[in-house]
């Protein structure tokens, strides 16, 4: 059995699949993708990945890809140390909350994220050069995003991301008030989902929320989260980013 983990910084999607692997006590080879220099635009990884995105688990020739199919694979093929329930009805409800994260609160954030950080990246990168790296890039709508980050998102556009957000915390805030954990009182991969995408970080990007304030209970889940062992050496892993663009990555490294 080999497994390889192609993947970029431990924040969002690359950290998202890295936790369960750790979680699982699963050895795997890590292979850096280094997305400022544009490598997951390489011939060599779109010959593994043809969208040209990480995160991308590689078992033994089987390359698995989006963090939410490589997280319920990892459960299917290795469920041992479990973090999707066993009960139907708990699964149901982690798969809910999973569902709810990709769909309504990982785009959201990502385009703030795009705007502050990815931005400044695009607008470094000098005309002509920019285009050629556009053509790279085989995910029509990732191209539209490289080209929107360049100009600016619109303000219309982030207020409503941000509108979004504050509907999730409050609605993850409350979930909190009735179970330990986003799916029930055992942790699981919805839990490591909403850490990945938006809970780790939502302070440090959105200060005007004062998060301490309104999402106490939210803030005392994120602090059991960074004290599990798996979501500490994740979060240690390697991380190329400029050290002026790291206010956004959510905690400092």
């Amino acid at each position: 059995m080999a497994l390889k983990y192609y993947h970029a910084e431990p924040v969002a999607n690359s950290l998202k699949s890295m936790v369960p692997l750790i979680e699982k006590g699963l050895e795997f080879q890590s292979v850096y993708v280094d997305l400022h220099e544009f490598e997951q635009h390489a011939d060599w990884f779109v010959a593994i990945n043809p969208e040209g995105q990480v995160p991308v688990l590689d078992h033994d020739g089987h390359i698995i890809t989006h963090t939410t199919v490589i997280n319920e694979y990892l459960e299917d093929v290795f469920p041992e140390i479990a973090l999707r329930p066993r009960d139907p009805v708990d699964a149901a409800r982690m798969r809910y909350w999973n569902k709810f994260v990709d769909e309504h609160v990982m785009n959201h954030v990502s385009m703030h994220g795009w705007h502050r950080m990815v931005g400044i990246i695009a607008r470094n990168i000098e005309s002509g050069k920019f285009e050629k790296l556009m053509e790279r890039i085989p995910l029509p709508d990732q191209r539209k995003k490289w080209m929107a980050a360049r100009s600016g998102f619109s303000e219309a556009d982030l207020a409503n991301a941000t509108e979004k957000i504050v509907y999730a915390v409050d609605k993850v805030e409350k979930q909190l008030g009735a179970t330990a954990w986003l799916a029930g009182n055992a942790f699981t991969l919805a839990d490591i989902n909403f850490y990945s995408m938006c809970g780790m970080m939502v302070e440090r990007m959105f200060p005007e929320l004062e998060i301490g304030r309104r999402c106490p209970r939210m803030v005392e889940w994120r602090e059991r989260m960074n004290a599990r062992p798996a979501v500490a050496r994740a979060l240690a892993g390697e991380d190329r980013t400029a050290p002026g663009l790291r206010t956004w990555t959510g905690h400092a490294r």
